[in-house]
C-alpha cells in the first residue's frame, strides 16, 4: 500500500504591521513570503489567527502561514492550525530569526528548546513539544549590542537589505529541502559553520 503524501505546515515567524516589516525579528515572515512568491501560494487568506495558503512546496502539499498575533503568541497560531488541517508537530517548519548566529548565517534543526526566543517558547509550550523542524535565520551583527530584545526589533540596515535577497533565497531551497529530502539531509545539505556562533543547544 502506498502511503499518501503528508502535508506539511510552513510557518513564518513575525510581528505583523508596517513598523515592523523591515525589522530583524520578521525575517521569518520575510521568509515565508519569499517562500508563497516561488511556489505561486497566495497569502491572502485569514484563519486560526493568522494569514494563511494553501499550495505545494516541492511538489508536496502545505499550508503557509503567517501568525498574526504578535510574536510572543505566536504558538495560539501554531496550535490552531496544526489542530485544523490535522497534523502533527512533526510536520510544522517553524522560520525565525535567531541572535546564537551571526548574520547570514542558516541553520536547520530537527528539535531543540527555544534557545530564548518568545516567539518559538510560545510554539513549544502551545503544541506540548519541542520536536519539529525549524529553520534558524542568523540576525547577529558580530558585535556588542546591548539589549536583545530592543536590537531585534531595530530595522536592519540599507546594506544588509542587499544580502537578504541571497538569505531568503536559500532559506527557502532549505525548506524545500526539507520537505522534499527530510530534515537530516537536509541539515547535510544547507547547515553552515557559523563562527563566532554561541553553543547551540541541543
Amino acid at each position: 500500500m502506498i502511503e499518501p503524501v503528508k502535508q506539511f505546515a510552513i510557518v513564518g515567524l513575525g510581528n505583523p504591521g508596517v513598523e515592523y516589516e523591515r525589522t530583524y525579528h520578521n525575517l521569518g515572515f520575510l521568509a515565508l513570503d519569499r517562500l508563497a512568491e516561488r511556489q505561486g501560494v497566495r497569502m491572502g487568506r485569514k484563519e486560526c489567527l493568522a494569514l494563511v495558503g494553501q499550495g505545494k512546496v516541492a511538489g508536496v502539499p502545505a499550508v503557509l502561514a503567517k501568525p498574526q498575533t504578535y510574536m510572543n503568541l505566536s504558538g495560539t497560531s501554531v496550535k490552531r492550525l496544526l489542530g485544523k488541517y490535522e497534523l502533527e508537530p512533526g510536520n510544522l517548519i517553524l522560520i525565525y530569526d535567531d541572535l546564537a548566529f551571526p548574520w547570514g548565517a542558516l541553520r536547520i534543526k530537527s528539535k531543540g528548546s527555544a534557545g530564548g526566543h518568545k516567539g518559538v517558547q510560545s510554539v513549544i509550550g502551545e503544541v506540548g513539544t519541542n520536536e519539529f523542524p525549524r529553520l534558524r535565520l542568523g540576525i547577529h551583527p558580530g558585535r556588542e549590542i546591548g539589549d536583545g530584545a530592543e536590537y531585534v526589533l531595530a530595522p536592519m540596515r540599507r546594506a544588509q537589505w542587499k544580502e537578504l535577497d541571497e538569505l531568503l533565497s536559500t532559506a527557502c531551497e532549505a525548506v524545500e529541502s526539507i520537505v522534499s529530502e527530510g530534515v537530516e539531509k537536509a541539515m547535510t545539505r544547507f547547515n553552515r559553520r557559523a563562527p563566532g556562533s554561541k553553543t547551540e543547544e541541543e
